[in-house]
């Protein structure tokens, strides 16, 4: 009797997870695993195997192909420099992030909410990123493609007004800095491995003072995290 209860109750949840899920994002589950791992932080679980860190690598490479596909096909006469620009403009991560909060994918993320550092941080956008992962793994990558359109795409990126963005905030921040005669650096304060892959830590720094953080896979997306926290706290 307890064995069917069991049963009953693990249903029940999966049931509850997969309406939850599809009310959020549009999309049935179907392997439920993949997305349990997509969903989790490695601040709840450290298993390579049980957090969405390697969804995360994974969702990443698949988006970035569905971008580059899309703009090639609305943009045939732009060059290769345009695309590039307006393919970081749509998949930065303070933009990813931003696109998962409206999505709902705050209430479903499995993080450490006692940890005031992440809250600061773009868990969601990566998250998102690992959702793109699950979803390729799930349902491969045709039903992907018109998941991302759908759901990403045409609800939240905006090309024409996108064009218009000037995408490297870095630069942005310096013009202003040397406007005002303020000195700015930007300081790489830490470099390290997590999980195979390295993270790095820089600050922008006003005036011989550490203004804001930025981490990212490279230096130069973690400038560019720092310059945006930085240019948002001056309301620049």
């Amino acid at each position: 009797m307890q064995i069917l209860r069991n049963l009953f109750s693990k249903r029940k949840t999966k049931q509850s997870f997969e309406r939850q899920f599809k009310n959020v994002l549009g999309i049935k589950p179907g392997n439920i695993s993949l997305y349990t791992a997509a969903l989790s932080h490695r601040s709840v679980k450290e298993g390579a195997d049980e957090n969405n860190e390697r969804l995360e690598y994974l969702g990443d490479a698949v988006l970035s192909a569905i971008i580059a596909d899309y703009l090639f096909k609305k943009y045939p006469y732009k060059g290769e420099g345009f695309l590039t620009e307006m393919r970081s403009k749509m998949v930065n991560r303070q933009k990813l992030n931003d696109i998962a909060v409206k999505m709902g994918l705050k209430k479903l993320t499995l993080y450490n909410k006692f940890d005031g550092s992440l809250k600061a941080s773009q868990i969601f956008g990566n998250t998102l990123e690992a959702l793109v992962g699950a979803v390729y793994l799930d349902k491969g990558y045709a039903k992907t493609q018109k998941w991302v359109s759908k759901h990403i795409v045409i609800p939240h990126l905006d090309v024409n007004d996108l064009e218009l963005i000037d995408i490297n905030l870095k630069n942005k921040l310096i013009g202003w800095a040397s406007k005002n005669g303020k000195v700015l650096e930007f300081e790489t304060l830490e470099e390290k491995l997590e999980n195979s892959r390295r993270i790095f830590t820089i600050a922008a720094v006003l005036d011989g003072e550490k203004l804001a953080l930025g981490k990212g896979y490279n230096k130069k997306d973690a400038s560019q995290i720092a310059a945006q926290i930085a240019i948002e706290k001056l309301g620049l």
